[in-house]
């Protein structure tokens, strides 16, 4: 597989879906969402589905679900602008063009005297050569025409703000769930394709010219001793061979109904400052859905684990931020991956994915993490703070995080080209 296309599809993958689980929610919770992104900067392409816009962009850096209530998207209509009204079939206003209005042959211009486009969705005004106030329902999903653009109107019972607490946090924490759900599919999917490894004392794989494969071991063999000693478990198997490198081993084997000797003698090798034997065989493995099920549970189980105490060690300066990487190293890392096949490259999607979901997660500013923090003091000051300073604090908290990516890309940039 070429290593921009697995790293796109990886990339896309890791983004779609965490942003999927965002999207999903706050459209069951009735949030107007604008626009579904994958990437950030110029719009590379785009269509419309009920009522959103789904796009992707240029930079992989990430990607965002705008929802109505989040940026100041919202429409202020004072008094005396002149609006072009277009009627539906039941007079209310399905669009509101505020520049343009030759273009609509039906438009009906009025200089607004008052509007509400969240609470009570409506629009008065005066016609022209008209002295009489005219007042006209808005209909739910009118559009605002401006300079070619259209937008839909977002009444207040339709943004992310109007919703309760629970709403709003579960719209949010989505999308690293959906990052974990991703990696537990991925191993479930691995597990059925390569097999659970089970601990049994049986020849899995062997691997070409190695020792197992010149000493005349086959797979699915029962290796039931070593030097005598009985062996129940593929742990016992490793054990032994990992103890004896360049040393003659005996084995008792047992190939259908068959018992025999074989002597091998595992070959060296480094593992760290250790010498430790090898003789070339895979645990065996078993392909069954429970054993898929249970063995997605316990790489994820693990890999979360594992991933949260780097981030422990990271946040606590036992890491250096040189060891991060950001989209150049992770490219560098697929390259490497890819020579190993697909499945390898699953593997990597799901660890990547897990990492995705977890630094999400992390009490930071612009981060999921960093909004469910501020819902958590809302629930306990029983009210919600000030949207003005939360969304300071988000945007210092962005710029600060494409500062880091900055500083990490170029760090990856000097590790793997200069």
């Amino acid at each position: 597989m070429n290593t921009a296309i697995a790293f796109i599809l990886i990339f896309g993958a890791l983004v779609f879906f965490h942003e999927l689980g965002h999207l999903y929610f706050a459209k069951r919770a009735g949030i107007l969402c604008r626009e579904f992104a994958i990437g950030f900067g110029p719009k590379i392409f785009s269509f419309e589905k009920n009522e959103t816009v789904y796009t992707i962009r240029l930079l992989p850096l990430g990607g965002y679900v705008r929802m109505a209530g989040e940026d100041a998207d919202t429409v202020e209509l004072k008094a005396g602008k002149k609006v072009g009204l277009v009627l539906n079939e039941k007079d209310e206003v399905a669009k509101l063009v505020f520049d343009g209005y030759e273009k609509y042959p039906n438009v009906r211009v009025i200089e607004v005297e008052q509007a509400d486009l969240e609470h009570n969705l409506t629009i008065s005004g005066y016609e022209e050569y008209e002295e009489e106030l005219q007042t006209f329902r808005v209909n739910e999903k009118a559009r605002i025409i401006t300079a070619g653009e259209e937008i839909q109107i977002a009444p207040y019972n339709r943004q992310f703000g109007s919703k309760k607490l629970g709403q709003r946090a579960l719209t949010i924490f989505a999308g690293p769930a959906m990052n974990f759900i991703l990696a537990f599919v991925i191993f479930v999917i691995l597990g059925f394709v390569q097999g659970v490894p089970v601990d049994k004392p049986m020849v899995g794989k062997i691997m070409e010219n190695s020792a197992a494969e010149q000493a005349g071991l086959k797979e699915n063999d029962t290796i039931q001793a070593i030097d005598g000693k009985n062996t129940s478990t593929w742990k016992d198997v490793v054990t032994v061979v990992r103890e004896n490198p360049n040393k003659e081993i005996t084995l008792q084997v047992k190939r259908d109904n068959e018992q025999f000797n074989v002597k091998v003698t595992p070959t060296l090798d480094k593992e760290g400052k250790d010498e430790v034997g090898r003789i070339g065989v895979y645990s065996p493995v078993e392909k069954t859905v429970m054993g898929s099920i249970k063995s997605g549970f316990e790489q994820t189980y693990q890999w979360t684990k594992l991933i949260f105490d780097s981030l422990v060690k990271l946040v606590t300066g036992q890491f250096s931020i040189n060891e991060l990487s950001g989209p150049v190293g992770i490219y560098n890392l697929t390259d490497q991956v890819v020579d190993y096949g697909f499945t390898r490259v699953l593997s990597l999607a799901a660890v990547l994915s897990i990492n995705l979901g977890l630094f999400n997660l992390l009490p930071v500013p612009a981060l999921d993490g960093g909004r469910l923090f501020f819902f958590l003091i809302e629930a306990l000051r029983g009210k919600p703070i000030d949207r003005q300073k939360e969304g300071m604090v988000h945007f210092i908290g962005f710029a600060l995080l494409m500062l880091l990516m900055l500083v990490v890309t170029w760090n990856d940039i000097r590790k793997f080209f200069l």
